[in-house]
């Protein structure tokens, strides 16, 4: 395998025969690293962490550190990251809080520079942060969300799949799926675009339209919004966004008039 000279590798680390490691960069710990992987210079891969086939670390990002949780007592946890996915320069994801957790990064993602992944947190596959973006710890963020630069999302909230968070968001409350949100987190529109670049059906397309035009347009609270969806719903996505609605969540979504006035 094409290891640098001044590359540091634990003794302990299990590395693929075709990965490789650039100069000065740092592997500690029980790391494994998958095929086809590739530790760019200055790079830090550590603790208990998994690196999928084709993960790409770029210099100066750290992957699997401690957890930022004054909970944690040093006790082994996790950090896995899924096939494909791109850590760009100085991004950051921590292993879990508690014995055995894990923080987990879906296949193919990419975590523009500087983000940031807190502990616990989940993250499907497809996912974009962009430059700049926090996850505070046990955010879950569904599948080809996109989190814009320099947002900051709240510890525990919900990001749901194909979400579009707007740039430099202040997000405290869960997202629901498909829906792009303002500056505060209120949902301003359904995500259009990336339903129909995801290949949602003309039938899925229109549910949701109505779904979003319902809750958002008429401002009806969450509990009746689960009741509207139940009634109305019949496609897959449908469903899907009426089972993030009615999860119980420590950041439940507040259903916040859109004032299009406001917004311009």
């Amino acid at each position: 395998m094409p290891i640098h000279p001044t590359a540091v590798v634990d003794s302990a680390a299990e590395i693929h025969p075709s990965a490789s490691i650039g100069a000065h960069a740092i592997v500690s710990g029980n790391v494994e690293i998958g095929p086809d992987c590739e530790l760019l210079p200055s790079s830090v891969v550590m603790g208990h962490t998994t690196l999928a086939a084709g993960c790409r670390i770029h210099s100066f990002a750290t992957v699997g550190d401690s957890p930022q949780d004054f909970k944690y007592g040093g006790a082994v946890s996790f950090c896995r990251i899924g096939e494909g996915t791109a850590i760009r320069e100085g991004a950051t994801v921590h292993r879990g809080t508690a014995p055995g957790s894990a923080t987990v990064v879906g296949d193919r993602c990419m975590l523009m520079t500087n983000s940031h992944v807190g502990h616990d947190c989940q993250l499907g596959d497809g996912v974009i942060l962009v430059s700049g973006a926090l996850l505070g710890g046990h955010v879950q963020v569904g599948a080809n969300a996109i989190v814009s630069g320099n947002a900051a999302v709240h510890q525990h909230v919900r990001i749901g799949e194909l979400a579009l968070v707007g740039i430099l968001a202040r997000i405290t409350q869960d997202v629901p799926p498909f829906c792009i949100t303002d500056q505060d987190g209120t949902v301003v529109a359904e995500n259009r675009v990336g339903m129909k670049r995801a290949g949602f059906t003309i039938d899925e397309r229109h549910e949701l339209k109505a779904a979003f035009a319902a809750i958002y347009r008429q401002g009806i609270g969450r509990n009746e919004a689960v009741r509207y969806l139940e009634a109305t719903v019949k496609t897959e996505a449908g469903h899907r966004l009426l089972s993030f609605y009615a999860h119980d969540s420590a950041r439940s979504s507040r259903v916040r008039l859109f004032d299009p006035q406001q917004a311009a």
